[in-house]
């Protein structure tokens, strides 16, 4: 299991602004903050991998087709949860990749949005579970 994951992110005001906004629908919440650094971590104490952002000490474009980073995904525990957190990187201006679908060609019940963060990195949310009344168990 990962403990932790750090970014670095070229405008860490721009960064705490959007992930402040979209990381609660991802299921996480603030860990910690300084002016150097903030972070989430997984929920109402839940397990899981914090996430870290940083402010890049040396300026350049990501490209994510390079070595390095391809995408983020992060677990949804519902279909809705998914679909709550693609509504909210539409409304904060996010390019999407992917609207909300079942992508078969992972597994049959694989469904998931993909879109891009103001600094170009693919996240992703998914949900593994079938639709409907069971499946948030």
């Amino acid at each position: 299991m990962l403990d932790h994951i750090g970014l670095n992110v070229p405008g860490l005001a721009v960064a705490k602004r959007y992930y402040d906004a979209i990381m609660p629908s991802l299921g996480f919440e603030p860990f910690f903050a300084t002016t150097e650094q903030f972070s989430y971590q997984p929920a109402a104490g839940k397990p899981g991998t914090r996430v870290f952002f940083y402010s890049a000490p040396q300026k350049s474009e990501y490209v994510r087709k390079h070595v390095g980073l391809q995408h983020l995904a992060f677990r949804a525990r519902t279909r809705g949860q998914v679909d709550d957190a693609h509504a909210i990187a539409l409304e904060h201006g996010s390019d999407i990749l992917y609207d909300p679908q079942l992508f078969p060609q992972y597994h049959e019940n694989y469904y998931a949005t993909f879109w891009f963060d103001p600094h170009g990195f693919l996240l992703e949310i998914v949900c593994h579970k079938p639709d409907g009344p069971d499946a948030s168990s």
